[in-house]
Parts: structure tokens; sequence; C-alpha cells
């Protein structure tokens, strides 16, 4: 099991007891920050513009947008020091002077802020406290779509999710410019990570204000070293001015993104552990040619990729075979389960016994090596990563020799389904053909495709492949009512299991846009009426979850395992996924990078971390 440098309980208790920091004097990089000439631009491709709210911090919720935000553009009360393992899960101070002083009965967070911390042009002004309250007032907005807003609704004394932007939050004080003061309505040991996050980076009401429906991430204003290219040619007088000056020129959510130095950023503010912001200029294009991503790679005409999963498997086995080329190929350890979401409340899916049938029919040896083989991961078997739970692949409630699938025993389970009318085994009422499959237009995923075609085919359910751009809006927008999606995958908000299944599951979170709840867990008659989708038999895991944060305020153990047997129940009860393979992130990079770093947090590229020299690229 991999642990925090101190447990979340514990973590808690010293910041009430003592106001210790925690972590910050043995963090280190894996490239050091006096070492590493500065300037260039870093040139990347992407084969799919991950984002799932239009760049808006506020409803953003992809790990290369949180990968962004935290690096480049927002600073957070904390953060983490965006380097890989153990110490790329550690918290340190940010905006914040120092760990907050808690209050003895762990309800009262109290953040004091640097002095010099500015917003970037065109506004270039000090950040205050005011700036971080205003990021959860815009964030209780249903319009702006915050996805992960349910982790604060209810935590947080008066902050509700409703429909116009709230003049105050009874538990948010602000007493002076320099001072803000969270009461929390519950004990929350995580509440630490929760303000690491980039929906609870300061916002200026000027400017974020003037966009109530999730535009504002084509009008940002930077907090952190860096900017999008462009900005400082917004005119923020008022909002209308806004929306004729912009939006920004370097950030197109469907095309590109280009960062240019942030001229307000002070330096002496940072940590160079935390940012070491070597790079001028750092691009991001769109290719959905991953093949020609990673040649132009090889070649030095590019000097890394943002891809949605690994590089093809010829490009793996390239440079993992190649002595010239094997020091380019980095990789960084994930805190992530890919997987297959299945609708509980689309046909076939609706009934336990398809979903179970789907579990033990499926080659998922087959998809890992679509995805490029052992080097690109293990076969997943459950939920949560085992680095997060320390639940290993030894449990795995649909085993099949090899992981190759067995069609003996999913056609015994399919004979339990009404789906099969005549008890062989097979999937063959109507609704068993063309069932709608989400996949992603590019990557790995093509590649798998036809494993999962092929694999559902053997019991009788065909479908209909539908490889699209916008592949997460299409599962999180709950009118779509899509039954299958091959395209998901859950990686950690902060390194504890209440942030998997803990929430992912939670029925109290569902939202008709920017659901998370794929499978629509516990979902509610009164929730599926509101939502317009059938309601059938859709079991809750809500009074699990209660339970085990419960348990986890006094057990650190005990709440492990109570997360780890709600994994099991979901696997066995509920069965809302098919998990398929826990990955090892990997990716290449060019000749001319000098220093490049994982960012276990986000996990993708520690943007800030990186360096190149223009003379080595073509």
């Amino acid at each position: 099991m991999r642990k925090n440098t101190l447990g979340a309980l514990a973590l808690l208790l010293s910041f009430a007891l003592v106001v210790a920091a925690c972590g910050d004097d043995d963090a280190t990089t894996t490239t050091a920050a006096g070492g590493v000439a500065t300037g260039g631009t870093f040139r990347m491709e992407t084969d799919g513009i991950a984002y799932t709210s239009g760049g808006d911090p506020s409803g953003e919720y992809l790990g290369i947008s949180f990968g962004i935000f935290t690096n480049l553009l927002a600073r957070t009360l904390l953060t983490y020091y965006h380097t890989g393992g153990a110490e790329g899960n550690t918290l340190v101070p940010d905006l914040a002077e120092d760990f907050p002083v808690v209050s003895e009965d762990g309800l009262t967070y109290t953040f004091t802020l640097k002095d010099g911390i500015m917003f970037g042009p065109p506004l270039s002004r000090e950040i205050t406290s005011h700036d971080i309250e205003f990021a959860f007032r815009r964030m209780a907005v249903e319009s702006v779509v915050a996805q992960y807003e349910f982790y604060y609704d209810g935590l947080i004394n008066g902050l509700v999710l409703q429909e116009t932007l709230p003049d105050s939050i009874a538990g948010i004080e602000t007493p002076d410019d320099k001072t803000i003061i969270f009461n929390l309505t519950r004990i929350s040991p995580d509440f630490v990570y929760l303000v690491a996050m980039p929906a609870t980076a300061p916002q200026p009401e000027e400017v974020a204000g003037c966009f109530m429906d999730a535009t504002y991430g084509r009008y940002v204003i930077s907090s952190g070293p860096y900017m999008y290219e462009g900005t400082d040619e917004l005119d923020a007088s008022s909002c209308e001015a806004l929306t004729a000056s912009g939006p920004i020129s370097g950030f197109d959510p469907a095309n590109h993104s280009y960062f240019v130095r942030n001229p307000d950023y002070d330096a002496a503010t940072d940590d160079p552990e935390v940012r070491a912001n070597h790079v001028d200029r750092i691009e991001i294009d769109l290719n959905t040619n991953i093949q020609d991503t990673f040649a132009k790679i090889k070649a030095g005409e590019l000097d890394g990729a943002v891809s949605s999963g690994n590089p093809p498997a010829d490009v793996l086995q390239d440079y993992s075979t190649d002595p010239a080329l094997q020091d380019r190929l980095k990789s960084g350890g994930d805190d992530r389960t890919w997987y297959i979401t299945l609708n509980l409340t689309a046909a076939p899916f609706d009934d336990v016994h398809i979903r179970r049938a789907a579990n033990l029919i499926m080659d998922k040896a087959g998809i890992l090596q679509a995805w490029g083989g052992d080097i690109s991961g293990i076969v997943a078997t459950h939920i949560q990563p085992p680095a997060l739970s320390g639940l290993g692949a030894d449990y795995d409630p649909y085993a099949t020799e090899g992981s190759r699938g067995d069609l003996a025993a999913a056609q015994e389970e399919m004979k339990l389904s009404a789906y099969d009318t005549d008890g062989d085994g097979m999937c063959d009422a109507p609704e068993c053909s063309g069932v709608i499959l989400i996949n992603r237009a590019s990557g790995p995923w093509i590649e798998a495709e036809a494993v999962v075609v092929a694999s559902l085919a053997k019991i009788g359910i065909t479908v209909e492949v539908r490889e699209v751009t916008d592949h997460y809006t299409q599962i999180q927008t709950i009118a779509n009512n899509i039954p299958i999606g091959m395209n998901a995958g859950w990686g950690k908000d902060f390194p504890d299991s209440s942030s998997f299944v803990g929430f992912l599951f939670d029925g109290r979170g569902i939202k008709a846009e920017g659901n998370y709840n794929y499978s629509l867990v516990g979902l509610t008659e009164a929730q599926a009426a509101a939502l317009g989708v059938e309601f059938g038999v859709t079991p809750s895991v809500d009074a699990d979850i209660d339970e085990c944060k419960t348990i986890a305020l006094t057990d650190e153990q005990g709440g492990l395992d109570c997360w780890n047997n709600l994994d099991k129940r979901l696997m066995e009860e509920i069965v809302p996924w098919i998990p398929y393979l826990w990955p090892n992130i990997l990716t290449t990079i060019g000749p001319a990078v000098t220093a490049w770093d994982f960012d276990q947090f986000s996990g993708v590229t520690a943007f800030s971390k990186v360096a190149v020299d223009p003379s080595l690229q073509n």
C-alpha cells in the first residue's frame, strides 16, 4: 500500500496541534532547478483535447487539465510537488504561508496568504482572500457545471448547489485580504486535499463573474507562472469590454493551447521544487494522427505528447529495444483504473446477470496487448488501483484462464438473464442487438475496440460503435442514455480511497451534465424523473460510503478495509464496470529535452518541470 507522509487523520491532528509542515524538507524532483538552462519552447501535440468544461477551472475534471492548471495557470492554498511517486502525493503550501491552523474540534481551518502573489494581465493586481472565496461561490452555481462541487457541498457550512451566484457562503469568512477561514459541518481529514484542487484557485470576480455558463475558460486570468498567450489583450474594464476583446487567442479548446510566461508572477513566492518554470513557452496542438505525433517526437520536430493513452505498441517496442532511444522513453506509476462502464438503467445492462456475463467473457489480455503489452501495465481485476488500496490482482471475482475470458462461465451466467429468452446462454432479446458503445477516436482504444466487440459478440451482444472526440461529454450527459462506454478511466483526486469508490458511486452526486457516476449507481426514482431517464433497479451504496468515511475518522486501517469491502461489493453484487487495466503511464520525449518529470497528482507530464535545448530542435 502506498501511504502519504502522514495519514489523513494524522495530518489533520498535526495541523490542529502544532500547525506542522510536512514533507517539504525531503521533497525532490528529478531535475535540479539550478542546473538546467532556461528559455525556449516546449512543443507538444495531443490526439484529443481533454477538456470537459471548455477549460473553465471550476468545472474541468480530467488529469490533463488538472496538470495544466496546477503547474501553469492556477495556484491554490496548498499544492503538490509535481513529481512522481510518494513525493508527488505530498502537500506543500502554495498561496498559503503555511498549513492551516485547525481548531481543536477539527471544524475550522484558517489560512493566511503570502504577500506579493499577483493575478496576471490584464488585471495585474494582488490576489486576496476574497478571490478565493469567490471561486467557492462560483463553484456553487449550477450552470457552471462544477463536476466535483460534490466534495464541498454540505461540507463547508452554507455551500449548496444553486441556480444563482450566492452573495456569500456562511462557512467561509474573509476578515481581511490575507485571511480565509473555512467552517465545516463535520470533521473531514481530507479537507486539506480539497483546497489543492484547481476549482479552489482564486478567480477574480470582475472577470469570472461575467461568465456563469462554464465559458470562463476562454478568459481565464492566471495566478500561476504562465498564462495563455493573448491574455494581456483582454479589456477587463467591463463584462461587455471583455467579450468584445476576447476570447483569448492562445486558447481554443478544440484546437490548441499556447502558454507564455506571466509577467506578474514572482518566483520568490513559489518553491522551485514545486514549479521550476524553465521554458519561456509551451505549445499544445491537436493532431488526431497519433503515429504522426510520435514520429515527429522521434525526429525532434516535437518535444513531447499529451496523449490520451500510451504511445502505440510499435512506438513502445522501438523505444524499449533501441539503446539510443531508451533514455527518451519516460514512465510514471499511475493511480488509475481504465474500465468499460455499464449503464444500470440502459438495456441490456440493466440486468446484473448481463453485467456479470460481460465481465466473464471479456478478453482483458487482448485489451492489454492492444495497449502495448506488459510494458503498459497489468490487467485490472477490480475498481481501485492497488497502489491506492493495497487490494491487488489476487482479488479477481471474474478470473479466467490467462485473463482471456471464459465462454462457458459467461453463458451459465447469461442463462439467468431475462434477455436470454430460450436459456441457451446467448443474449437474444431485441435489446441485445445494436447496443450503442461509445469509444475514443484515437490511441489504444481504437486498437482494443475489436477485442471488446468480439468478446461481447460471443454471448450475443452486438454493438454499434461510435468513435467520437467528445467521448467524455457523451457519457457524462445523462440524457444521452449511453448503455456502454469503453473510453472511461479514473485517477484518484487525492491519495485516499474516498476519492475513488467513495466518490464515483455516490448517488447523491448524480447530475444531468458533467456526471461522473456513469453507471448511475444509487439513482433514485425522484432523480430519474427529474433527469428524464428510465428508473429500474439501481442499488445504492450511499450508506456504505458514509460508514467508511465515519470509520476512517478514527481508524485509518479500518477505513481502508471498509473501502476495500465496498470495492468487492460493487464488483460482485452491483457490477457497474468491466475494469481492464491498471496502467503504467508511458510517453516519449524529443532529443532536445533536457529536463522532464512526471506529475503524480495529475498523472501527466509535469509541465512546469520541462526544459529544452533549442539548438537540438528541428
